[in-house]
Parts: structure tokens; sequence; C-alpha cells
């Protein structure tokens, strides 16, 4: 039996990213990251379920304006409560019977030193930025798997879980436990033909990043940045794009930096 293999062969990629058929669940759906990325999966064909905290409630009418209605679903989930996040699945199933896409963007920081960081705050990022992603993407994967089409979940993560920040230490500690969490997911998960992989930003100027680098300390902090920039939603957008794709087919387990140098050091 010949072991060869024809180098002429091409996988299939889809050149243009199309998401046509695909559905994709977008944590945090209101945010930043999570517009832009929006955009771009619908442009692509997606059928979106924007996930959304309860206390965003006032804003969703004025943001359901900027989309088709037949395209867009809209469910208040609090990601950090199992049962919350349940119902939002069951939601979302009925409307649409597919999951094959999973973007958690929520997230949350508050920046204080180690020690004047109280036990509540740490529950707090620990519970948005590392639990809300783990019963998100426990919850797609489930119905990924009874669908049998496979999926992706893309985990936003960040620069700060693979380099000590100041004053980071919950939200520190909540992303690097996401990119130990989304390489045992890939691993569980590959037999189902599901890719998990996470994006780890800079300094987005989304409404959170500037408001928590705004003024002297941004400026200090883009001296320490290579490319002398932070970064835009599109940027982040984009690899979200790409990893909702099939180019991304035989990626999983992956951190992909998107923090113009930063991490070189």
């Amino acid at each position: 039996m010949s072991h060869e293999y024809d180098v002429n062969l091409r996988y299939g990629v889809n050149t243009d990213l199309r998401l046509d058929g695909k559905v994709a669940v977008i944590t945090g759906g209101l945010g930043g990251i999570a517009m832009a990325s929006n955009q771009m999966l619908l442009e692509k064909g997606a059928r979106l379920a924007l996930l959304y905290p309860p206390f965003e409630q006032a804003r969703v009418a004025e943001v359901a304006q900027q989309f088709d209605n037949d395209s867009v679903l809209f469910v208040s989930c609090d990601v950090t409560d199992p049962a919350s996040v349940e119902q939002a699945f069951t939601q979302l199933m009925a409307h649409y019977g597919q999951v094959d896409v999973l973007v958690n963007c929520a997230g949350y920081v508050m920046l204080q030193p180690v020690l004047e960081t109280e036990f509540a705050e740490w529950q707090k990022q620990i519970a948005v930025n590392l639990t809300g992603p783990f019963l998100c993407a426990q919850a797609a994967a489930k119905h990924m798997i009874a669908g049998g089409r496979g999926g992706k979940i893309i985990n936003i993560a960040s620069q700060a879980a693979s380099i000590a920040l100041d004053n980071h230490v919950a939200y520190t500690s909540a992303k690097a436990g996401l990119l130990g969490m989304t390489k045992v997911m890939a691993k569980e998960f590959a037999p189902h033909h599901i890719n998990v992989n996470t994006l780890s930003p800079t300094v987005v100027l989304t409404p959170m990043g500037e408001k928590a680098w705004r003024g002297e300390k941004g400026e200090a902090m883009k001296k320490l940045i290579p490319l002398g920039r932070f970064a835009y939603t599109d940027e982040i957008a984009a690899a979200v794009l790409f990893f909702a794709s099939n180019g991304s087919d035989m990626i999983t387990g992956a951190d992909l930096m998107i923090d113009g140098g930063f991490t070189i050091w």
C-alpha cells in the first residue's frame, strides 16, 4: 500500500471567507469588538445571536436598528449564571436550530493593585472573563456535537494572559486561565471537528479600553508597543472572521497575538 500523498490536492479553502448558512453566537454582543465582528460576520452571510447582559436591555432597540431583523436575534443572558446560559441557548436553538460559531466577547476589567483587590472584585472578574466563556463554550459545544457539523469557538483573551501588567491581577488570572481552558477544549473537541482558539489583543479602542487607558498612562503604554499604537475593533474582527471561516480548519488550541509586538520583549 502506498503512503505517498498527492501534493497537488487542495483542502478547499474559501478565500472569500464566506459563512453562508452558519449561525454565530456572540457573547457581550453589544460591545465594541463584538459590534465590529457582527458587521463582518453578517457581510459574509452568517446569521447572528447576540447575547447581552440584562443591564444593557435599554440599548437593544437602538442597536437593533443597525441590523436586518431576519439575520440577528437578541438574547438577554448573564454569562456567569448557568441557568441563564442554558435558557439563552434554548432560545436561540428554538429560533435557528443550530450553532456553528461561538465568539466569547463578554468581558470586564477593573484595574487595581494586588493588595487593593478585594475578594468580591476578584470573583467578578473571574466570573465574567473565565467562568462565562466556559459556560457558553460548554453549551455551544453540546449543540455543535449534536448537530454533527463541527464548529468554531473563538475566545477573546488578552495580551495580559501572557505578560505581567501592573494592576491586572484578577484580569490576568482570568485570561491566563482562558488560554489553558481553550487548549483542553481544543483537544477534547477535535474528534468532533470543533476548533477552539483564542485571540489576544493589546489595548483595543473600545469604550472600555479607551476609558482604562486614556491620558498619560495610555501614552506611556503606546511607547512600549513596537508599532506605536493601540488596536482598532475592526482589526480584531478580521481575526474573528478568519477563525470563523474554513481557512482556519487546521488551527486549534492556538493563541493569536494582536498586540503590535508588545509581547516580543
